[in-house]
This record gives structure tokens, sequence and C-alpha cells, in this order.
């Protein structure tokens, strides 16, 4: 006869998950962690109790979602919180199979002996494994109004499909991203080597960020590229001694081959990995849905299908084109097409070092994974028969081109830059006075054409993005 998982089973496993309930803190394994800058935005929703809504955090897999809640924990006892009034549940979990998430609040309240319903912390781990898990959560945020829900998950294209078809007005999402190099660098305690440094931009000096030894921070740059969207790579040489193992096993097919066929009803996986792995090779290229539904004998409509299956699971990002005098061209025929995190492209074939002819591309994709934490904003490309400007810039009033940026891994234009033709021709013909352009190590200002070009590195322009971004997340 088959038996079920006891009640008293199912409490044994919640007091073994919330060890706070007894000695008042986290595991040190989580306490010895130092914290994403990311965690400073997520905390003030955390804590928000008006509007009374559920928040959802939702990302890639391991960037660090579990951790940060831990994170929250710690801060919440720190804050006061009665540590026995806080519950984390591990909805994947097996010993948590068909169990709904009211029940699974009820036994918490049951394992700390409390009958009181009101100012709980209930945090749901993984909450895609819960079936219908969006309309349970809205239940609990109506029926326990003196509670705050949190919520995880990795499915986040299931995420955010579901909180915003069933959660409106119960949920407020927040996204983590892959660690920006502005994280890396403070993650892994080099802030120091950061100089500020004032440029001439649109008008104005403006601060933008450097370092007192660019050797060192183009090293770190090259090992962010490889292995730094993920916090747990950064510090473990076993990992990126195998980053195929862990990024593409743990990461990447467990979205391919499950996440997204269970959420869209994808029957052909196959042909959606060879897509995905096309795409991270040539990543920063040129497509057209010709040309990619020729290479793969896949159908135009299912290619376009499957692309938005990847920018929904934060896989990919589609960039739109203008033309050299900035005007988006009426038929969307072709775009350029990013992994959102450079360092997927190590685990699907291998790691880069500074000299390797195919490190343009991922410095470019690098760069433009900076730009994506920016939800308000998205770049465009520049290309036409003669020419090309990798990052265009438009203003949100006109739609005409702001600014303009050359992504480069040379040093050869800041000798040279009369040889930008394509540049300069796009900033004469769109009334640009200035543009930016990386380099490897060299920085300064130089004028071409009636042109002021800002040479910067590109590792130090990564690392002011990211920066620039968080401080403007903070302001929003």
């Amino acid at each position: 006869m088959l038996q079920n998982v006891s009640k008293s089973q199912v409490i044994d496993r919640l007091r073994f998950e919330n060890p706070w309930w007894t000695n008042r803190h986290i595991d040190d394994d989580y306490r010895q962690m130092k914290r994403r800058l990311y965690f400073d935005l997520f905390k003030p929703l955390a804590f928000e109790t008006e509007p009374r809504r559920a928040l959802v955090l939702m990302g890639p897999r391991r960037v660090g979602k579990t951790v940060m809640l831990f994170h929250l924990i710690e801060e919440l006892i720190e804050k006061g919180v009665d540590p026995q009034r806080i519950v984390f549940i591990t909805i994947e979990n097996p010993i948590y199979i068909n169990l709904g998430l009211d029940e699974l609040f009820s036994y918490a309240r049951e394992a700390v002996g409390s009958k009181n319903k009101s100012d709980w912390y209930v945090i749901y781990d993984e909450i895609q494994y819960c079936k219908n898990w969006e309309v349970h959560l809205k239940t609990l945020v109506d029926s326990y109004r003196q509670c705050k829900f949190v919520a995880s998950g990795s499915a986040a294209a299931a995420l955010k499909y579901k909180s915003n078809e069933s959660g409106a007005g119960r949920f407020t999402d927040f996204l983590l991203p892959p660690l920006t190099f502005h994280e890396y660098i403070d993650l892994k305690g080099l802030s120091h080597i950061i100089r500020p440094t004032e440029v001439l931009w649109k008008g104005a000096i403006t601060t933008f960020y450097s370092s007192i030894d660019l050797k060192e921070l183009n090293r770190h740059f090259i090992d962010y590229i490889n292995f730094g969207g993920y916090p747990e790579v950064i510090f473990s040489e076993k990992i990126q001694a195998n980053p195929g193992r862990f990024i593409r096993q743990d990461i990447v097919d467990k979205v391919l081959l499950r996440d997204l066929p269970s959420l869209y009803g994808i029957s052909d996986v196959q042909e959606l990995n060879s897509l995905f792995t096309t795409i991270t090779y040539n990543t920063g290229n040129e497509f057209s849905y010709e040309d990619l539904s020729k290479q793969s004998g896949v159908q135009k409509i299912t290619l376009k299908k499957y692309i938005e299956y990847l920018e929904a699971a934060f896989l990919i990002k589609q960039i739109k084109r203008i033309d050299q005098s900035g005007k988006r061209f009426q038929r969307d025929n072709y775009f350029k097409l990013y992994i959102t995190n450079p360092s997927m492209r190590s685990a699907l074939f291998s790691p880069l070092s500074a000299t390797d002819d195919q490190l343009g591309p991922f410095v470019e994709t690098a760069i433009f994974a900076q730009w994506m934490h920016r939800e308000w904003f998205t770049p465009w490309y520049a290309r036409w028969q003669k020419g090309e400007v990798d990052m265009i810039g438009l203003n949100d009033k006109n739609l005409k081109p702001a600014w303009a940026l050359e992504i480069k891994w040379t040093n050869r234009y800041y000798e040279a830059p009369n040889e930008l033709k394509s540049l300069l021709q796009f900033c004469e013909e769109n009334n640009l006075e200035e543009a930016l352009v990386t380099t490897i190590d060299k920085e300064g200002l130089k004028e071409c054409k009636d042109v002021r070009i800002n040479f910067l590195p590109a590792a130090a322009y990564a690392y002011t993005v990211g920066k620039n971004t968080l401080e403007m997340k903070k302001k929003k």
C-alpha cells in the first residue's frame, strides 16, 4: 500500500529549513556571503506593507535569488522581527508535493506553536513548482492582510507571464539580473582600484569611472566575460575549470529543456537548443529571419516564437536597427541578438583569453549586458550600406539620436581616430558633436572632423554603466 508523507515529517522539514526559529540567525554559510548591491533595491520592497502586495523575486538561474532571500531574513531579524514569525519554504522539495501554499503556512504556524495569523513574513522559494501558484498566492495576499508574502523562482519566463496575467494589483515583480561588472568588482573586494574621472560629455563635466591599475581591471574584465555573471562561479576555481558542467547543465539546459517547454508547449527542444547555441556563438551579429530560417531549417514563424521565448527567459535580447540618418526601418527585417550574460559562451564552448580573436563580440556583449539592466531604456544600433555604429541612444521626446558609442577592443583608433569613418559619418548626419569609443587601456579626448571623441577603456565603461544604472534605480 502506498504511503503519503505525514504531517509530522513536513513539520520536521520546516523546522530544519528554518534554524532561526531556535538559534535566531541564518546559517553561517549565508552570513559570510557578501550581499549583492541589488539587495539595497530589493529590501525596501520586502519591508513595504502598503500597498498590500506579494513580492515576486524572479530572474535567471543561479544569479543569487535564494542567497538574497536569506540575507533578507538576516535583515528582518536584525530589525527586530520575531524569528519565529519568519518562515522560509523551498517549494521544489519533494516532501511538499501536493501541499498548497496555505497548507504549508498553516504547518509553519503549528511548527512554532503559534495560532496568530498576523505579522508573519512568509517566503516561498522556487514557487513555480506549485501548480497554479499565482492563484494561491493572490488568495493568500487577500486572506492574510497583516502578513508579507515573498516568492522567488527561476522559471523567469513562466513567473513573469503568470504574474502579469493573474497577479495584477497583488504582486510586485523584482527582476534580479546576472551580475553587472560593477557588482563583480564589489563582490571581489576590488573597489579600491576604481577611480572617478571627469569627462566632458553632452556639454557638461560628467563623472565616469576608470582605474588606478587598468591592467588589473582588464584581467578581471576578461574573468567577468568568462565567468562573472554568476556569483557562485566567480569564487570557485573548481567551477571555472569546468564551466560547461555547471552553467550548461544547471542553467541553460534546465531553461531550454524544462522551463520553456512546460510554459509554451514546445515540442522540439533540440531545435530550440540548436538555435540558442547558434545565437550564443554569434552574439552581437546581425540576423534576419530569412537567413536564420535557411541556416536552421526552421520556419520563420517558429523562429519568431523561439526568439520571443528566449527573450522571456532573459537569455537573449533583440536590438533593433536604424539607418545612417537615425530613422527606423518600416520593416524590421534585420536585427542584432545578444546573449544577456557573456558567461554562457564559456559554458557552451570554451573560455576566452585577452588576445583571442573572438573576444571582440563578447566585449560588446558584456557592455550591452550592462545596459540591459535598464528596463526603461533600450539601445539601438545603426547600419547602412557602407557603415555601422554599435550602439545608439535615442532621445525619448523626438526619437532622434542623442548619443553614439563604438565598442572596440583595440587601441588602434585612439592613435588614428580618422579611421572611425562610420561613426564620424553618423555624427555628421545627425548633428552629434561628440561620441564615445572604447579601447583596451587608452583614455582621453580627441577631436576629429569637428567631433569630440571620448576614448575610455572598455572595462571602465562597463563598470560605469553598471554603477550609474544602480544609482538611477535607487532614485526611481
